[in-house]
């Protein structure tokens, strides 16, 4: 029987009709035979996940560093694009090696040594696919309560059942469905996504966006490291997981193109609408702010809030379905002996809990949720740098049995990656601050005695300590991982049995 990871046909990156099945692969590298598609089938699945009208809210949030439009365009242009070409090149290593992100990271970080980020990458996925999700079901509550069909506790249970379900349906039956299924997502989004942007066109006024004052130096680089942590570093530990299933042969700039252009070209053109609706209106901006989804209904005609739900619920869902996908291969590579599917099916159930707490139970949790993801993007940005190196050190692809022997010749706990990740994080957190949790002010302890102005001085909002660690890592990789990767590629190709195998 054919196994259901074969999705495109090579051609066109569209379905090849045959009925869809649970995906049966987990950690398991995907064999040649089932290596289909080109690189530009990774359009529809990044596209899909990054067309949320979400992303126009982000105009918002770029003009609340006190900055003015073009410097909220550069920032977000640059943002978006230099953090999804992280994207595209941690994507590489999935066509090199044809396992999940988190299995590949064990070349850098050793076998069990990688159970760290892991852990990390799992927690960072199943915050955000919680976020999204209860975000879309209150953004339905919001539509229907405009529309007079209630909105209150009733539509959110309904709007969450049916929210969960696409979400944990797609996480659960894996690959196949989650491609086509962002393809319809892409299509229907961006279709309906044109036809708000053409009803809201007339709110804006260009005279009032241009007058927008500009801000200063370490403004405009928080505006930058909140675009770039909000994008592609929140992708990049699950770059990998979908150009696993091209063939090795496959062009390396086309995965990096195509990955890096269908994450980017929806965020930036909903980024620069949002930015001229919002810089239209102070009043917007601010309940934007507030209510990213809700209120962007504030100045829409009656007839389209049905329409502008199923965007904004289908925009979300796409995002979710890749992160509990991911999150479920995340957590196998941390080391839970199940099947992929249980592990999708396991967070799944975390994910509805998280989401029924938000909507239904917390004041201002929400709020905090968001400053605790926000803090697991500094020792994120660390693992992508030490990814990104390692990948850039190696002249061969991986040896694929050795990703899984702890005595192979990736090693099991080695420690300089582990140090580097913890010494990264630390000067990470130790530059940026967070105010969205009261039990996060801890952070950016070392603005002070580096001169940069303490937690109150012009520095405190720039968030540097995401690019701090990220540099660190990266260039401390680049000093002192060049001998043990030159020795491991010396090494003779592992054994083909299963013999010392971990979790494979």
């Amino acid at each position: 029987m054919r196994q259901p990871q074969d999705p495109v046909d090579g051609t066109d990156g569209r379905s090849t009709g045959r009925p869809l099945q649970v995906e049966t692969h987990g950690l398991d590298v995907i064999g040649d035979a089932e290596r289909k598609g080109a690189p530009r089938t990774l359009f529809w699945p990044w596209f899909g996940a990054n067309v949320s009208v979400l992303g126009l809210s982000y105009g918002a949030f770029a003009f609340g560093f006190g900055i003015s439009f073009w410097q909220a365009l550069a920032a977000g242009v640059l943002g978006i694009v230099v953090s999804f070409l992280l994207c595209g090149f941690i994507a590489v290593a999935g066509k090199r090696g044809s396992a999940p992100t988190m299995v590949l990271s064990r070349a850098a970080y050793g076998v069990r040594g990688n159970r760290l980020p892991s852990v990390i990458s799992w927690m960072l996925t199943v915050g955000w696919e919680t976020v999204l999700t209860a975000l879309a079901t209150m953004a339905t509550a919001t539509v229907f309560g405009r529309l007079g069909w209630g909105g209150g506790t009733g539509t959110k249970v309904v709007a969450l059942m049916v929210v969960a379900a696409l979400t944990v349906v797609g996480g659960v039956m894996g690959f196949d469905l989650i491609m086509r299924l962002q393809t319809a997502i892409t299509v229907i989004t961006g279709a309906l996504t044109v036809v708000y942007v053409a009803l809201v066109a007339d709110h804006i006024h260009w005279a009032t966006v241009s007058a927008l004052p500009a801000g200063s130096a370490q403004q405009f680089i928080g505006a930058l490291v909140f675009m770039m942590t909000g994008f592609g570093l929140g992708w990049v530990n699950a770059a990998a997981d979908y150009s696993r299933y091209l063939p090795r042969s496959s062009s390396s700039r086309g995965v990096i193109g195509w990955t890096a252009f269908g994450a980017s070209v929806a965020p930036l053109l909903l980024l620069v609408f949002g930015l001229l609706l919002a810089g239209s209106s102070g009043t917007l901006s601010k309940a934007i702010a507030a209510d990213p989804i809700g209120a962007l209904t504030t100045i829409l005609p009656t007839w389209f809030l049905v329409p502008f739900a199923v965007v904004a619920v289908l925009g979300l869902v796409g995002g979710a379905v890749l992160d509990i996908y991911s999150s479920g291969l995340a957590l196998l590579s941390a080391g839970l002996p199940v099947p992929r599917y249980l592990a999708a099916l396991v967070d799944g159930v975390l994910m509805i809990a998280g989401s029924v707490y938000i909507v239904f139970f917390a004041g201002d949790f929400l709020g905090q949720f968001m400053g605790f993801l926000t803090t697991l993007g500094v020792p994120i940005a660390a693992w992508c740098g030490i990814m990104l190196a390692d990948l850039a050190l190696r002249r061969r692809d991986y040896d694929e049995g050795d990703l899984y022997r702890p005595h192979g010749r990736y090693g099991d706990i080695p420690l300089p990656p582990l140090l580097l990740t913890l010494a990264a994080t630390a000067v990470g957190w130790g530059l940026v601050t967070n105010t969205a949790a009261s039990w996060l002010t801890w952070q950016g302890y070392l603005l002070g005695p580096l001169g940069l102005g303490g937690k109150s001085g012009a520095w405190a909002y720039a968030n540097l300590g995401v690019l701090v660690a990220l540099a660190l890592a990266f260039l401390g990789t680049l000093l002192t991982g060049r001998g043990r990767v030159r020795a491991q590629e010396a090494r003779e190709p592992g054994p083909v049995t299963d013999e010392g195998v971990l979790n494979p």
